[in-house]
Formats: C-alpha cells, sequence, structure tokens
C-alpha cells in the first residue's frame, strides 16, 4: 500500500492525512468546457435510475451537480435539488439545498462526487428510497499501478472503490443493492483493457 493510504472495514481505499481542496476558480472552468460533452452522460444516468426503479422519480436531489448538467437532463416534471460546495448555481427552475439530511427525496445521486466527501457515513442518515453512485472504478492491481493511476488525485479522491467495496459501504449504510455495472463507459472509456467508471443504485431498507 502507499504510503499515507489505507484499506477501511469495507474494503476502500483511502487517503490518511489530507489537505483542503479548492473546488472553485480553475476546477469550475474545467466543468464548464466540458458541459456539452457530459450531457450524453447525464441521460445515460437519467435513464439507468429509471430503468433500475421502474419509473420516473418525483424527486431528485443531486449531490455535487457540478454545471448542473443532471439536473437540466431530469427535465421540469421531476422536482429538482442540488447541493454543491463549488459556488456554481442551480440551474433554472432547481432549488439549492444546502442541508443533505433535510428533505425527502425519491433519489438522491453522487455523481463523481461520494469520493470527494472527507465523511461519508452521512450517508446512512439520507432521507431517500433511492441513491444512485458513479465513482472511478479502482482495480488496485499494485502499487505501482495505483501511484500512475488518472484517477488517485490526493487531497481531492478522497475515497477509492472497487464493486465488492461500494456495495459493502451501502450495505452498512442500510441500503440493498439493485445493481452496478459500468454503464459510464459508454462515454467514458478510457484506453485501457480495465473498466473506468462503477455505477450502482441502492434501495433504502
Amino acid at each position: 500500500m502507499l504510503d499515507n493510504y489505507a484499506i477501511n472495514e469495507d474494503g476502500i481505499v483511502y487517503q490518511i492525512e489530507r489537505k483542503p481542496f479548492d473546488y472553485t476558480g480553475h476546477y469550475n472552468d474545467y466543468y464548464a468546457d466540458i458541459k456539452a460533452c457530459t450531457r450524453y452522460t447525464s441521460n445515460l444516468r437519467l435513464g439507468y435510475i429509471i430503468g433500475s426503479i421502474g419509473h420516473i422519480p418525483n424527486s431528485v436531489l443531486d449531490v455535487g451537480y457540478g454545471a448542473g448538467v443532471f439536473l437540466e437532463a431530469c427535465g421540469e416534471e421531476i422536482d429538482r435539488y442540488g447541493h454543491d460546495i463549488s459556488g456554481w448555481p442551480v440551474p433554472e427552475g432547481c432549488t439549492f439545498v444546502e442541508d443533505l439530511l433535510k428533505g425527502s427525496y425519491d433519489v438522491i445521486t453522487f455523481f463523481d462526487s461520494l469520493e470527494h466527501m472527507e465523511d461519508m457515513e452521512f450517508v446512512k442518515d439520507l432521507n431517500t428510497k433511492y441513491v444512485c453512485i458513479s465513482v472511478p472504478d479502482c482495480h488496485y492491481f499494485s502499487d505501482e499501478w495505483f501511484d500512475t493511476w488518472k484517477h488517485r488525485k490526493p487531497d481531492e479522491h478522497l475515497w477509492h472503490f472497487n464493486e465488492a467495496s461500494l456495495n459493502k459501504f451501502m450495505d452498512r449504510m442500510g441500503y440493498d443493492t439493485i445493481n452496478t455495472c459500468n454503464l459510464e463507459d459508454i462515454t467514458r472509456k478510457n484506453n485501457e483493457s480495465y473498466t473506468n467508471i462503477l455505477t450502482g443504485i441502492f434501495k433504502k431498507r
């Protein structure tokens, strides 16, 4: 295991010592630049949610909404809420949520955001029917591989999941796995032989 990393009870690789990360400025500019590209991924995500739970959700809270593309993809027939620390405003017709533990939602999404959280234990206290997550798929073939893996971003990506550790974490949080997949590799696949993005949807018990 690389220095300053360890594995927790769920099998998640995590960074031990951390420095605050700035999610403003150039970080925001990057997501504004790729906004058009992420529309395809956002449509995939919405379709995945609807197909997995069997209906169009009445309400969605997107945690880490960035430029707001997924909230825009949800359309006006869904009550849309967003939470983000970057300073981006929510899209028109959406409501900003300050406290994730207040309010009730059909689906809460963590697309490319859960791995950034300082502490993830709050997931057990969310008032929701379903949680949908996408995270980098960490295979940890070796220390050498992990050291140069493009998703190992110290102080930004604090938690690194594979399918087993994500399922175990969500089970401990009180959720049953509906399914996991690598659907987003359709639009986000790298040139390597291994999968890039892990996506899962979970139902609260």
